[in-house]
């Protein structure tokens, strides 16, 4: 245990195998360090899980999914934190959240909160929430019954899918909120007080586990003899990733192109986008590999010759940040293809690194992926480019040490404390 005491972070699942980001970040800081406590929302689902998950030492405790599941261990709670002197003041603040979001997920978060203030061991100082909207508001609840400071990590569907009385609110409280997009920062700064401190810190990559590849020639594959240009995706099968644009798109490519799509990853709506894909005839072009470890995706990316994410602004305002598959891509010199949605733009710069087009547009899509197949000079140029971009500028030791020395000054300011 650190001398500033212990940090319980509450995340909505874990392990999972589509947030490698924060499990890296979780690593770095106890490599730093940090003595962890990580408090989960969910159970898991996913059937592997990556290798940073199995180095991580850090305890896990599962809090109740549905509080009916545990109805005994959120009275035994209820109980033990109705005496803390913070509990009536949690109690208004939960009661007036749930006049204006009348759901039994309101009343979940209350009892995950109730059991992870009961639950929480002396040492522990400090409180993080990753995700600003439902974790966040399980840890504000419990920052308020214990006395203990909290801080949070925003990152994307969080920011864009909670409302901005909801979000003020938390950035009043927090101690401070680091999100990882330009546009995130922007949208909560809008929205913060003067004096909040609100940071914007890009995720970085471990390239300890991305090491660089061997150079990319890239095949010409457009005349039915060669070996077919690569494609892949790696993403979650959600409405924000935009893969029903991207089978379109493959669909308008000209039938003498020769190509092949791989997906990596679960989803929603993989029984969907494989009916479409049989619909629009291109079927035959592609692979679904399900989710994957860390070990198994480097090596799609090693073996592929494009990366193509066609983000988009979801109906209900879902969106990505800035997509770190973007950024282990690009560590391997695949050039993307993608678009101007939020945060890409960020790190892809249209002809430089990549190529962006506009959400939505499923024949602009289809023009740069032509584009792309057939120019593999062109392709190793961009893929080179953004090789050289992210280990000079998103390597993981830089934003988990500014992560690293946020905790410390806020735990040694006399800002965090111990429960009551």
């Amino acid at each position: 245990m650190t001398d500033i005491g212990r940090i319980a972070v509450v995340l909505k699942g874990y392990p999972r195998l589509s947030e490698t980001f924060i499990a890296q970040e979780l690593l770095g800081l106890e490599r730093l360090g940090l003595d962890l406590m990580l408090y989960s929302m969910r159970h898991p689902t996913d059937e592997h899980v990556h290798q940073v998950h199995k180095e991580i030492r850090a305890p896990v405790s599962y809090l109740p999914e549905y509080l009916t599941d545990e109805p005994m261990r959120v009275l035994k709670a209820w109980r033990k934190v109705r005496r803390l002197p913070g509990y009536k003041a949690a109690f208004r603040t939960f009661l007036s959240d749930l006049r204006r979001d009348l759901t039994r997920n309101r009343v979940r978060r209350w009892g995950q909160a109730m059991v992870l203030a009961a639950e929480l061991p002396p040492d522990v100082r400090h409180l993080h929430a990753h995700f600003i909207h439902t974790p966040a508001s399980v840890t504000f609840y419990a920052s308020v019954m214990t006395g203990l400071a909290w801080t949070c990590s925003a990152h994307a569907k969080d920011i864009w899918t909670s409302t901005s009385e909801d979000l003020a609110g938390k950035l009043s409280s927090a101690q401070w909120v680091v999100t990882c997009t330009k546009a995130g920062f922007d949208r909560l700064k809008s929205l913060a007080r003067p004096q909040a401190q609100v940071h914007l810190s890009y995720h970085g990559l471990d390239l300890s586990r991305f090491g660089p590849p061997e150079s990319k020639v890239g095949t010409l594959g457009n005349d039915g003899k060669s070996e077919p240009v690569r494609l892949v995706t790696v993403c979650r099968a959600v409405e924000k990733k935009g893969l029903d644009l991207l089978i379109d798109a493959l669909a308008l490519l000209p039938e003498d192109l020769n190509w092949h799509w791989t997906h990596i990853g679960a989803g929603e709506l993989v029984t969907r986008l494989k009916e479409r894909a049989e619909e629009r005839g291109v079927a035959d072009r592609l692979t679904w590999r399900g989710p994957l470890p860390q070990s198994a995706v480097l090596e799609q990316y090693r073996s592929s010759d494009l990366f193509v994410l066609p983000c988009r602004i979801a109906r209900d305002g879902d969106r990505d940040g800035l997509p770190n598959v973007i950024v282990e891509a690009q560590s391997q010199g695949l050039a993307c293809v993608s678009t101007t949605v939020a945060g890409v733009p960020e790190l892809v710069s249209d002809g430089i690194n990549g190529l962006l087009v506009p959400p939505e547009d499923p024949e602009a899509l289809a023009q740069a992926l032509q584009n792309m197949i057939t120019d593999p000079k062109r392709r190793a140029e961009l893929g080179n480019r953004g090789q050289e971009i992210v280990r000079r500028d998103f390597d993981m030791c830089t934003s988990v040490g500014f992560l690293n020395d946020l905790f410390r000054a806020t735990l040694r300011s006399g800002k965090a404390g111990g429960a009551s």
